[in-house]
């Protein structure tokens, strides 16, 4: 994909060792460390233990989700260019997740202009193995999240060499996918979506709550979608075919049956590779977040 160079105003960060100074905020012990799994492409079963976890100490996880809680993490004297570059021009991988990232945020903030809506930007914090967010310890394990809670994009771009590697998802538009993914969770933050769905969760069965994160997943994967297809002139041939590798390598059913041989549907988290798949091709196809609707009707639509 073709993509303009990022904008230095992007409020970027790193917390390994190549400088950039973001101070996340703190996290919470065991139950808010395992919060990213929720909004991580790593995330089957992620609801189901976190689930388990609270009811056995006696509490409730999903009233901690933060959702509209007030960033927690600052960036010391803010962005600025010189802090940017530094970040976003260290390797090819950091570079071509800014430009990704720089993307998402000002075709999103377009989109919110013209419908008359607030936009606040999020922000995309780089680290290595091992970090800190506003829900957590941040984990390479985890994959890329976002974090409600301070609202970052949470990235290990070693993550990239892993969806080349092991799942097979190669080229620039799969990594870009992940970012808008992503930054689709910062939209749903900002509309309401996520709070709408927290609420639901914290009255539902596990396997009700699992049911919802799959709906918010997947919408996430539609408004992936949708910044590419209001991008479509800078799509090369070939890109469509990499993003929708990626999500069905990332499908739940498939993460599955890989680990262990057999798919529990109860426990999924994000959706079938189909279904993501076909949520990505819808936003891709329409460029319209009306269309993005996966809570009203069935999920497994026609791609």
């Amino acid at each position: 994909m073709r993509l303009d160079e990022f904008d230095p105003d992007i409020k970027v960060g790193d917390q390994g060792n190549r400088g950039g100074g973001f101070g996340g905020g703190g996290g919470g012990g065991m139950l808010m460390g395992l919060l990213p799994f929720v909004f991580s492409r790593f995330g089957c079963g992620g609801v189901v233990v976190l689930l388990a976890i609270a009811f056995f100490l006696g509490g409730n996880p999903l009233g901690l989700l933060g959702g509209g809680q007030s960033p927690t993490g600052q960036y010391g004297s803010g962005p600025t260019l010189e802090g940017a570059k530094k970040v976003c021009l260290e390797n090819d991988a950091t570079h071509a997740a800014c430009n990704a990232f720089s993307s998402a945020d000002n075709t999103w903030a377009a989109v919110f202009r013209q419908s008359g809506k607030t936009f606040t930007a999020p922000a995309l914090q780089f680290y290595e193995q091992n970090g800190t967010s506003g829900c957590g310890a941040a984990q390479s394990a985890m994959g890329p999240f976002y974090c409600p809670n301070d609202q970052a994009i949470y990235l290990d771009t070693s993550f990239f060499n892993e969806l080349q590697q092991k799942y097979g998802a190669s080229g620039d538009f799969a990594q870009d996918y992940v970012i808008a993914h992503e930054f689709g969770h910062h939209i749903q933050q900002l509309l309401g979506t996520s709070d709408q769905v927290q609420r639901e969760m914290q009255q539902s069965s596990p396997a009700q709550a699992n049911a919802l994160s799959v709906r918010l997943e997947l919408q996430a994967d539609c408004y992936a979608g949708v910044w590419a297809g209001l991008n479509r002139d800078r799509m090369d041939p070939g890109d469509l075919e990499e993003g929708l590798t990626a999500a069905h390598a990332i499908g739940d059913d498939t993460l599955q049956k890989q680990a262990q041989g057999r798919v529990v549907p109860d426990s999924f988290t994000h959706g079938t590779s189909a279904e993501r798949m076909a949520w990505l091709k819808r936003g891709i196809q329409t460029a319209d977040p009306g269309q993005c609707d996966t809570f009203s009707g069935p999920i497994d639509i026609a791609s």
